[in-house]
């Protein structure tokens, strides 16, 4: 076998390879022979029909079994020989085959980006010198208070973090908004409608306009909706509002005492704060250390430069731009705007999946320069880990993820932990003070 290797692209390779008469006809009277010993014709038991009648009778069958037979094994083993990392399938072209004549085909591939690797041990981290403090405990149990808060109708006008039960009907441009955002109907019209008194309630500086407000009232409010508001049709124009107050309520909150603490599962009130405190300092350190694999990700991409696979990239844009798409939707952001947003969208998706494959690359050569293995073991605890965040049976998850491949995402999810363990571990850090609490 004869195999030469040409450079089309950075990721790109030409692989020629020219199989010998000889082995093409040593292939084909081996699956000759495959065939007429599986034959079925009439008046002969299975494997004694004569080998003429088989071989006129299955010629064009026989020829591409054998084709097909020999490029599968002899890729395999020029791939091997020339040691070549190739992503995803080659596009073969066959150039010459038939009995008496050497093979030729050519494959067209794409191979794993060729670069050195950075130093990665050392790398320079910024880390937060920060800790839960007791008014992170207070503020952590007034939320929660606030989700146990009880009403209280109140003949005064509304003060700040009162409710106000309003009646309303808006306009955009003087017309109705949904003539401007069809799907906002809630936003055109409603009844019984509660706002909170404060600065971002709603639509910003509308609760603000409520203030000195009492039951029978009614004002005029205007609003400028902010540049990134959820309905992309009002983004930075001005809505204005015809607002009845219709009564006004006052947020009471639970006492924090013992029986708050036993509503929360807690045998007292000493037992919640201590209860909270764990959270926050769990919370707290999972942002940490995200922060820290953030920015040793970061400081790993800009020690190193290097030519990326068309194919993994595309496909990888094509992963992103579907999430970025989804949340649009789930944002309630109509298919026609997300279809005029479409290039800004594929734009943002190619930079992230450039960024992601790259990341991956980097990973991965690290991982093999170290040796990180990761076991099967390791995987069915994944697995099963996985299976009881989507509350399915470890076994039909199981079959689920063989079925779509998706194994193999375990696997990396798994390696690449194991590679940003050791770059944290070896990271260089400089400790600054921490910011805002907790």
């Amino acid at each position: 076998m004869n195999v030469t290797v040409q450079s089309l692209a950075p990721c790109k390779k030409l692989l020629r390879v020219e199989v010998e008469a000889q082995k093409v006809d040593e292939t084909f009277e081996a699956v000759a022979k495959d065939f007429r010993r599986e034959a079925k014709l009439p008046g002969f038991r299975p494997g004694k029909a004569p080998r003429e009648m088989v071989l006129r009778l299955y010629e064009k069958e026989i020829q591409e079994e054998t084709k097909r037979k020999l490029i599968s094994e002899t890729y395999r083993q020029a791939v091997d020989e020339q040691k070549l990392d190739v992503l995803g399938q080659p596009d073969i072209e066959e150039i010459q085959f038939s009995r008496g004549q050497p093979l030729q085909f050519a494959a067209t591939i794409e191979t794993a980006p060729e670069f050195e690797l950075p130093e990665y041990k050392g790398l320079p981290v910024r880390r937060e010198m920060r800790s839960v403090t007791a008014a992170d405990v207070d503020k952590a149990l007034d939320m929660l208070r606030e989700q146990r808060v009880a009403f209280k109708k109140v003949e005064r006008p509304v003060q700040s973090g009162d409710i106000a039960v309003v009646n309303y009907t808006g306009t955009c441009e003087g017309k109705p908004i949904t003539e401007i955002a069809p799907a906002a109907k809630g936003l055109t019209e409603q009844k019984g409608f509660w706002v909170e008194a404060t600065p971002h309630s709603f639509i910003p500086g509308f609760a603000d306009q409520l203030l000195g407000a009492q039951a029978g009232d009614k004002r005029t409010v205007t609003v400028d909706f902010p540049a990134d508001f959820v309905t992309p049709q009002l983004a930075g124009k001005q809505g204005t509002y015809e607002v009845e107050v219709t009564e006004v309520k006052e947020k009471v909150l639970p006492p924090l005492d013992e029986e708050f603490a036993k509503a929360y599962g807690a045998e007292s009130l000493e037992k919640l704060q201590a209860g909270v405190r764990r959270d926050l300092e769990n919370e707290l350190k999972y942002k940490q250390e995200k922060t820290t694999r953030n920015e040793l990700v970061r400081a790993l991409l800009g020690r190193v430069s290097f030519e990326l696979p068309e194919t993994a990239v595309a496909q990888e844009t094509r992963n992103v731009v579907y999430d970025l798409v989804r949340e649009n939707a789930q944002r309630g952001v109509p298919r026609d705007v997300i279809e005029k947003q479409k290039e800004q969208i594929y734009s943002a998706a190619t930079h992230n999946a450039k960024e992601r494959v790259k990341v991956q690359f980097l990973l991965q050569k690290i991982a093999e320069k170290e040796d990180i293995k990761v076991s099967q073991e390791e995987i069915a605890l994944r697995v099963h880990h996985l299976a009881g965040l989507y509350q399915i049976s470890p076994d039909k998850f199981l079959k689920d993820l063989q079925k779509r491949n998706g194994l193999i995402e375990v696997y990396d999810q798994i390696m690449n932990e194991k590679v940003l363990d050791l770059l944290e571990k070896n990271a260089k850090y400089e400790d600054v003070p921490g910011g805002p609490p907790a």
